[in-house]
């Protein structure tokens, strides 16, 4: 039993992993993205919960879940800054049989034990960009945790999607692009890449809690735009935006 901040819940998810998904969104994050859906997670308000309390009502859906082929993904947020929690939700889950999934920036990856490891069987990992200059323009955090973790998961073979998303100029340059795609080719366990265009959806959010927006005048970026960075990815022999499963170990992807 562990207790913490649950931002807010979504049941019947089907873009935080594979099938139909409960997602519990954490609060608490030390990321500060240009883009963030969700800046009113950014701290941890309201009354703490019971982790058993939360499974509790992931059981009643439980049955909903699997005949979706779906299950848990606890989200943020960033959920690794309420690490304890977090392994609590994946844990029960994991006991009740369900399908896990942790998505994560990947930032405090070194909060990531052992144990949770073990009750997760996918990681969703946001890598904003690769350049480490855009990355903290980006996110005002540094890059190097995220690759590290990227690695660990590797080394041990975690089934990995990498997201990233693309936003016109600011995370758009072609050198940041191709270098995050050599990266995450070089890996043996990504299963898929989500390149995710930019929208304009969470800027009513900035607006109510009256932070500056500093995005309000970008653009969504082109299909055509967004195309030319999945074939950047697809050329490393990375499968972009599909289930399809990457066989674990070497592939000889990438260079």
């Amino acid at each position: 039993m562990s207790m913490g901040y649950v931002h807010s819940v979504e049941v019947g998810s089907f873009v935080d992993g594979p099938g139909v998904r409960y997602v519990v969104f954490l609060a608490g994050c030390p990321l500060r993205c240009q883009y963030c859906h969700n800046p009113d997670a950014w701290k941890c308000r309201g009354e703490p919960q019971d982790s058993s309390a939360v499974v509790a009502q992931i059981a009643r859906t439980a049955a909903f879940l699997k005949a979706g082929d779906g299950g848990v993904t606890v989200s943020g947020g960033e959920p690794l800054a309420q690490a304890d929690f977090a392994l609590a939700i994946l844990k029960g889950a994991h006991d009740l049989g369900l399908h896990t999934a942790l998505d994560t920036s990947g930032y405090m990856g070194e909060r990531v034990g052992d144990e949770m490891l073990t009750v997760t069987d996918l990681v969703l990992l946001d890598i904003k960009s690769y350049d480490p200059e855009t990355y903290r323009r980006v996110t005002g955090v540094d890059v190097e945790p995220t690759l590290r973790l990227a690695k660990r998961l590797s080394d041990v073979c975690k089934p990995t999607w990498v997201r990233f998303v693309l936003v016109p100029g600011l995370t758009d340059d072609p050198a940041n692009i191709e270098g995050l795609a050599r990266f995450v080719g070089r890996l043996t366990n990504v299963e898929r890449v989500e390149v995710l265009p930019f929208h304009q959806m969470a800027k009513h959010k900035w607006e109510e809690l009256r932070i500056p927006y500093p995005l309000e005048n970008t653009p969504t970026p082109t299909p055509e735009q967004v195309q030319h960075v999945k074939d950047v990815f697809a050329a490393q022999g990375l499968p972009v935006n599909e289930g399809r499963f990457a066989p674990c170990g070497p592939t000889g992807r990438g260079g």
